[in-house]
């Protein structure tokens, strides 16, 4: 439990950076320390100063001087050529100082600590000698105790507040964990609270947006399902009731052609949804083949046209078209598709002797391709929705004509997966135009049709 924890975690993190940083910290003061060269002179500064203190003292009052010094750490013994060695010095030890003929203070060990010997020799004109211990272990020892334990209570406290503060990293940490079982659970409902503007906060917005668009997901999941079943289910009941009465002899012979045709428009009806989920289906995949060639666009806005040619007919449409010269590169097949389903749905929403146009015009290097109808024209409050899967504006028009929702869907996905752009203008009464924007390769020239 404690080595999951994130809380522990970082007091870990806190003390062992903090150990380190000391370990590292001694190592370098010591060696520094120890290549310091001036640290020298203090030591010998207190043996000329005691030299001093001396001189401007009388005789026999120079113990007692010595005396009040000791308590001080600096211990000092005069002494004279032949007198034993105080303080345990080696002869060798002293050599420096016996045979020395200046006045200088000499160190008597070279070995750096808080214990040192120096000696000062010719302190008076009768050939005496003063030998100095400055013994600093106890200051150094007390020094260090204090500094231990400062950087003892550093550390206990520091990983204290480290403990408390490190709640304000960890909560919302548990409250994303909590939040994203919540999730697993089914519940896409959930959001977070916060006002935090840091990176963790960012973390929260980007949860709640993915919480979000995830409930986006699954409504549009439960809208497509409920949606499919319906368009399958209708045709099928059709296809049912009327198969039974014919099998049962409740249709006159001389009727039974008019329900047959019902039947097997009902059952073109469902070839088209079929074709068209699974065309949805392998564009929404990420697998579908996407080949983009080089190609004149005019040429297949033509053909497009001249395949449609008996619907219009029927209806008794005018066709006016307006193209350019120009090559562009798309998926030759599926730019295709977006025609026809632009055009058979303003053939299918025209009434008779209406007018369809077919437009082409070069603005800012591209090429933007006008398909617009006079006909009956699609209400404001239905515009944003016109590309939603299976939104019909007329649903019972819609399904009359073998219309199932997805044409548009089917055009929007293939210009996004393009990169292209698509604009809808309508108004009710008076017609659609849909605009699609495709960049342009070459210059272009006018080709009236």
């Amino acid at each position: 439990m404690f080595k999951k924890s994130l809380r522990i975690q970082i007091v870990a993190t806190f003390i062992m950076i903090v150990l380190i940083s000391l370990f590292v910290s001694f190592g370098i003061t010591r060696l520094i320390a120890e290549k310091e060269v001036t640290i020298d002179d203090p030591f010998l500064m207190i043996a000329s100063d005691t030299v001093s203190l001396l001189a401007l003292t009388e005789p026999q009052r120079r113990e007692q001087i010595l005396s009040i010094l000791s308590h001080y750490s600096i211990h000092g013994e005069i002494i004279q050529e032949g007198n034993v060695l105080p303080f345990s010095l080696t002869e060798e030890e002293a050599a420096p100082l016996l045979q020395s003929e200046s006045s200088e203070p000499i160190f008597l060990n070279r070995k750096h600590g808080p214990v040192r010997f120096i000696g000062v020799p010719n302190i008076d004109n009768n050939g005496s000698s003063l030998i100095v211990k400055v013994d600093f272990t106890y200051f150094s020892e007390v020094i260090q105790h204090i500094l231990f334990i400062g950087l003892f209570m550093v550390l206990v406290i520091g990983s204290l507040f480290i403990l408390l503060s490190s709640n304000y990293i960890v909560k919302p940490v548990i409250k994303l964990t909590n939040a994203a079982k919540e999730m697993a659970k089914g519940n896409l409902s959930i959001r977070l609270k916060h006002k935090r503007k840091d990176e963790l906060g960012e973390l929260m917005n980007n949860f709640n947006y993915m919480a979000s668009e995830l409930q986006k997901t699954d409504k549009m999941r439960d809208d497509f399902v409920s949606n499919v079943s319906h368009e399958i289910q209708s045709p099928i009941t059709s296809i049912r009731g009327f198969t039974k009465a014919i099998r049962d002899g409740l249709i006159p012979q001389d009727h039974q052609k008019e329900y047959l045709d019902i039947i097997y428009n009902e059952t073109i009806r469902l070839s088209k949804l079929s074709d068209n989920l699974l065309r949805l289906a392998s564009l929404d995949s990420e697998n579908h083949p996407f080949h983009p060639v080089e190609y004149r666009l005019d040429e297949q806005l033509r053909r497009v046209i001249l395949v449609f040619e008996p619907q219009w007919t029927e209806k008794k449409l005018a066709v006016e078209l307006d193209l350019l010269a120009c090559r562009v590169k798309a998926d030759k097949d599926l730019l295709e598709q977006v025609w026809q389903n632009l055009i058979t749905n303003a053939i299918k929403y025209s009434n008779y002797n209406d007018k369809i146009e077919v437009k082409m015009e070069m603005l800012n290097h591209e090429v933007h391709v006008h398909i617009k109808d006079t006909g009956r024209g699609i209400p404001e409050e239905d515009l944003p929705y016109i590309f939603d899967r299976f939104y019909m504006v007329d649903k019972a028009r819609s399904r009359s004509g073998g219309g199932s929702g997805l044409g548009l869907s089917i055009v929007k996905k293939i210009i996004n997966l393009h990169g292209f752009k698509v604009k809808v203008k309508s108004e009710q009464g008076k017609g659609t135009c849909i605009s699609i924007a495709i960049p342009l390769l070459v210059n272009t020239k006018n080709t009236n049709v």
